[in-house]
């Protein structure tokens, strides 16, 4: 009987120590940096969890303004005018949500990741500096979808009945968009020129004033004229007011409130790019 034995092939290094034309073929480096793309959602997932993860900006950007819907939408405090309570509140809160992530919470953290070095060490990898701004604006836009979520659930449990068609939201859309480009610009244009903690008084500050002078919890029309014609010429105000018309009264925003905040992210992102410092 003759045995018969398989083998399996299993390759040997080359006689000279070398690899073989197969081995370089499999294991041949590619140095380089990844794709822009893949390297900026990178980034961007990165911003998000220190964003979440923040208990401070956590507070501003989901804690606050839900109870302050809540909070006015089920106590007559405050005069918010005729019909349901909820129907007007909504809008001005979904306005201060918006600020809290685009402004407030992107000043301080960066801010502060500009005291500690972070920006220098992140602007000397790879990922470009237009690439880090990428990222950070993406993440903004990733919570506020989250925040929007949150404050539209809340609000149709409260009862909210948005007078919401095709063009409103569209307007809408474009009103949250330009009003996030105008808040990120004023933010880097605080945070890459102040020191952090002064960076975190004026953040904090800005917010107290905007909730109480931006229509946010209700209309600037109860301020005296002079005031109001101020007031109006504020991003915030220009937000929660082309907001309210939208969603609240069912008619398209004026072309007034888009050139406010198209004036601010000329303005501001002019400024912000020339005078950020990144150490």
């Amino acid at each position: 009987m003759t045995e018969h034995t398989s083998s399996t092939s299993i390759p040997t290094p080359a006689s000279d120590g070398g690899s073989t034309p197969d081995d370089a073929a499999l294991f041949t480096p590619a140095p380089g940096a990844a794709p822009l793309w893949r390297m900026v959602a990178a980034q961007a997932g990165l911003e998000l969890r220190v964003m979440l993860r923040h208990g401070e900006q956590f507070l501003l950007t989901m804690v606050i303004p839900v109870l302050l819907l809540v909070g006015f939408s089920l106590t007559t405090v405050l005069d918010v005018g005729e019909g349901p309570r909820v129907d007007a509140l909504t809008p001005g809160v979904l306005a201060l949500a918006i600020m809290s992530t685009s402004f407030t919470g992107l000043a301080i953290g960066t801010g502060f990741e500009r005291r500690y070095g972070v920006l220098k060490r992140l602007g000397a990898t790879p990922l470009s500096r237009f690439g880090l701004l990428a990222a950070k604006t993406l993440a903004v836009l990733a919570v506020q979808a989250i925040q929007i979520t949150v404050l539209c659930a809340v609000a149709l449990a409260l009862g909210w009945s948005p007078a919401l068609g095709a063009g409103t939201a569209a307007a809408a859309v474009l009103l949250v968009l330009l009003a996030t480009a105008a808040f990120s610009s004023l933010a880097l244009l605080m945070a890459g020129t102040l020191r952090a903690e002064a960076t975190l008084a004026g953040a904090n500050l800005v917010y107290v004033l905007m909730l109480g002078l931006g229509g946010v919890l209700f209309p600037t029309s109860s301020f005296p004229a002079p005031v109001e014609s101020a007031v109006a010429l504020l991003p915030i105000t220009a937000l929660s007011s082309g907001l309210r018309t939208a969603l609240a009264d069912g008619s398209l925003p004026g072309l007034a409130v888009y050139a406010v905040l198209a004036a601010w992210v000329l303005v501001a992102g002019l400024l912000a790019s020339r005078l950020f410092r990144w150490d």
